[in-house]
């Protein structure tokens, strides 16, 4: 045989060795891609039986299109046996607890759902709480705080110092009211208590109607204060002392069995890159502070925040 046969046959061998370790390692990785689709699957309840799933609820509640379709998947999911919903928040928007309270709803027509009160459950995360069919809280958590707050800073002074002035033209003089670019009217004042109490008495009536009291007897409970976990279980506003062990256990009396898994239920939020590294940006300098929190809320909130902090 020629050099240049030999070459050209080494070559060729070399070359076959190559493409088969590729198609090796591609046949790795399409293996490893289905076993995590397949994991993924069972994690989110589309196989591996029934399981018993767990919401968690933390920081500020707003409105949230990636969460509602969340727990719609979840209303249809025949493998999920029953709800465990974990608090773990200060509140938030009206609207947003609103919306979280009647998804909850939903899946309670379907399973038992049951919420476990961590740190802080106050306002609208005690808004949250009540579409559950059982309320748990910790001796020491924070709750309460039933209620509707509108905060409008008032920057005229401050602007007129630095010689800025605003100019309105508006259609009427209710538009755009409460509003920090001018000082709040009575008429304003009057048109945004009736949207607050309007609010109120919605929740208000959440809190009638899932804890079956006599109004009057809510509206005294429900005048903003915060109560202990042990204090609300005295008021009838929870159920129970405990964590998820109690929670457990009162599924299991209903017929949800102990074995069954708990799975954490996965909220698929896309955030553009450059949103997603501002925010990581502004937490690394500041830290997670009312500020930050506070950038995501408009209009009337249900939330509790002492010393200006959210936790």
């Amino acid at each position: 045989m020629a050099i240049d046969d030999t070459d050209a046959f080494l070559e060729r061998r070399r070359m076959r060795r190559q493409v088969t370790r590729w198609r090796i390692v591609a046949a790795a990785i399409a293996i490893l891609v289905i076993a995590v689709a397949a994991w993924r699957a069972d994690i989110r309840g589309l196989a591996g039986g029934p399981y018993v799933a767990r919401l968690n609820v933390n920081g500020t509640i707003v409105d949230d299109p990636a969460r509602d379709r969340a727990l719609r998947e979840l209303a249809r999911d025949n493998s999920m046996s029953a709800l465990i919903v974990r608090i773990d928040s200060p509140g938030g928007t009206v609207a947003g607890s609103e919306a979280l309270y009647r998804q909850l709803r939903v899946i309670a027509q379907r399973r038992p759902v049951v919420a476990v009160m961590a740190q802080t459950a106050a306002s609208g995360g005690y808004m949250t709480a009540l579409a559950a069919d059982h309320i748990i809280a910790r001796e020491g958590t924070i709750t309460g705080s039933i209620g509707v707050l509108m905060q409008v800073p008032n920057v005229v002074d401050l602007l007129g110092r630095i010689g800025v002035h605003i100019d309105l033209i508006k259609s009427d003089p209710l538009k755009a009211q409460p509003s920090p670019l001018e000082p709040l009217t009575p008429e304003a004042r009057a048109a945004a208590e009736v949207v607050v109490r309007d609010m109120y008495d919605m929740f208000l009536n959440m809190v009638v109607e899932r804890r079956r009291l006599e109004r009057e007897r809510a509206r005294v409970l429900a005048d903003g204060r915060i109560y202990t976990g042990r204090q609300a279980r005295e008021a009838g506003l929870i159920d129970g002392i405990g964590g998820e062990d109690e929670a457990r256990a009162w599924l299991a009396a209903r017929g949800v069995a102990r074995e069954l898994r708990v799975r954490d239920v996965e909220i698929n939020r896309e955030r553009g890159l450059v949103r997603e590294v501002v925010h990581a940006a502004v937490e690394a300098v500041f830290g997670k502070t009312v500020l930050i929190e506070r950038l995501t809320l408009d209009g009337p909130v249900a939330l509790w925040h002492p010393s200006g902090r959210v936790q």
